[in-house]
């Protein structure tokens, strides 16, 4: 295998073997950012090379001196929502387009002390807005297997550095499916945890309560790992969770048969291809023993309009600090995406409305959550696709914001509910990448890896690699 294409769990043990360098990982990634990323547009920022270099060395010698840390020396990149210090942070939006960030995020904080080197920051649909990796200010995310095809948003660049072999792997925020739809697009593995398992703070938030804070890789070991140094509680962020943190990458071992819920709802109005792919990944469940229940959510079909209302009346709050005074540019270099989301959201919440809109929307909200709660009483596991749509071309839905807002109708149920949720590579439809949706009960990631990982393991996609141009 080429430098260029292992796992987070092959360079760990390639470094603490001494079969390669930091030095040599973080060399091969700049030199394959250089070459690929200006038609790949993955990037918004990268770091300063000789700065990579020299953390690279420090971390070749601490590494020498017998320092274990899980990410020492590690090269992986953040979506540009993420703050950094003394790194600029755009968001994707020129109304943040020289904001350099005073402190890191606690995410990054803690990926910095498990050793990790940051290349850069990735794109994304601005502040999130988006499905398609099309909304940004930056140059319009390509798909690494498609260059014509949109890659899935809003952690587009995420999905792309990572798929095209420009990093180990990379962090994103997952609001309404936004690790979960790139990952599925790129052949990846991409991970919403748990509401509240991973802190929020120092990311640049959408929607406050249904913002969850994970990462794309190129394998499940990989994801597991690296949550197991992201996750747990934060006292800079109210809404983090005390749950004790697993060592995740060392659970995945672990035993056990597990009942797979089957929505109906999940497969209505799909493309048929997209459905026999699915249901020929759950039957290698099926054939390692694992047990298939068809289930029913009949509140799902109400779950997009619940989030609509819900996470644009957070988006029209939380962008309300933009103005051009407390930070940034004028608000009047908002794209067209943001301004919609500030209508729908002010609409939302304005006195006359907020009680047939809002109010509505998180009572449905309550019924939606009991409903998920009552499946997995009986399941362990529900399961079903990411996207009801294989990779769409570019502006195929620019013009019907509708039909791109009904990108996210299979993975919104998860952020509403505040469940863990993955997409894991199960094969291509008409040369495109296609995932598996698994979604646990609340603080259940292990599960998920381990279920995840056996997906992996019979199917192996990970093993084919787009071909990418110059």
């Amino acid at each position: 295998m080429k430098l260029h294409e292992v796992s987070l769990q092959e360079a760990i043990t390639l470094l603490r073997s001494k079969r390669a360098s930091s030095v040599e990982l973080v060399n091969v990634f700049l030199e394959r950012i250089k070459k690929y990323n200006p038609k790949l547009h993955a990037f918004i920022t990268v770091r300063d090379e000789q700065e990579i270099i020299a953390e690279a060395t420090k971390a070749d010698q601490e590494r020498a001196k017998g320092s274990d840390r899980l990410l020492l020396g590690i090269p992986i990149v953040l979506k540009d929502n993420f703050l950094t210090q003394g790194l600029r942070t755009t968001a994707a939006s020129k109304v943040l387009d020289d904001y350099i960030p005073q402190y890191d995020a606690t995410a990054v904080s803690r990926l910095k002390n498990a050793g990790a080197i940051i290349l850069g920051k990735t794109n994304l649909d601005a502040w999130g807005h988006g499905s398609s990796g099309e909304h940004t200010e930056y140059g319009i995310t390509r798909n690494p297997y498609d260059y014509e095809r949109v890659t899935g948003g809003s952690s587009s660049g995420s999905g792309a550095a990572v798929a095209s072999d420009l990093c180990i792997a990379a962090t994103g925020t997952d609001t309404g499916g936004s690790n979960r739809q790139p990952a599925s697009y790129c052949n990846l593995v991409g991970l919403k945890p748990t509401y509240g398992r991973v802190s929020r703070y120092g990311i640049i938030a959408m929607a406050s309560t249904t913002d969850s804070i994970g990462h794309l890789t190129k394998r499940v070991w990989d994801s597991a790992a690296i949550l197991s140094v992201t996750a747990g509680n934060d006292p800079l962020d109210a809404t983090s969770s005390t749950e004790p943190v697993q060592q995740y990458h060392e659970r995945l071992a672990d035993k056990g048969r597990v009942k797979i819920g089957i929505p109906k709802e999940f497969f209505e109005g799909l493309e048929t291809k997209l459905v026999t792919k699915v249901l020929q990944a759950l039957d290698v469940l099926k054939a390692r023993g694992h047990r298939l229940i068809e289930i029913s959510l009949p509140n799902v079909k109400y779950a997009y309009a619940i989030y609509c209302v819900t996470v644009s009346s957070e988006v029209s709050s939380n962008l309300a600090r933009f103005d051009g005074i407390r930070y940034g540019f004028p608000r009047q270099r908002f794209q067209d995406e943001a301004k919609r989301r500030i209508m729908i959201g002010t609409h939302s919440l304005s006195a006359g409305y907020a009680d047939q809109y809002y109010k509505r929307a998180i009572a449905g909200r309550t019924l939606l959550i009991r409903e998920f709660e009552e499946a997995f009483q009986k399941v362990d596991l529900i399961a079903g696709p990411v996207f009801p749509f294989p990779p769409f071309k570019h502006g195929e839905r620019e013009k019907d914001p509708l039909k791109m807002y009904l990108s996210d109708v299979l993975t919104v149920p998860a952020n509403l509910t505040g469940h863990p949720a993955i997409s894991v590579p199960i094969g291509f439809v008409d040369n495109l990448p296609n995932g598996l949706q698994l979604i646990a009960p609340h603080f259940s990631e292990t599960r998920l890896f381990r279920v995840s990982l056996e997906v992996e393991q019979e199917l192996r996609m990970y093993e084919r690699k787009p071909r990418l141009k110059q």
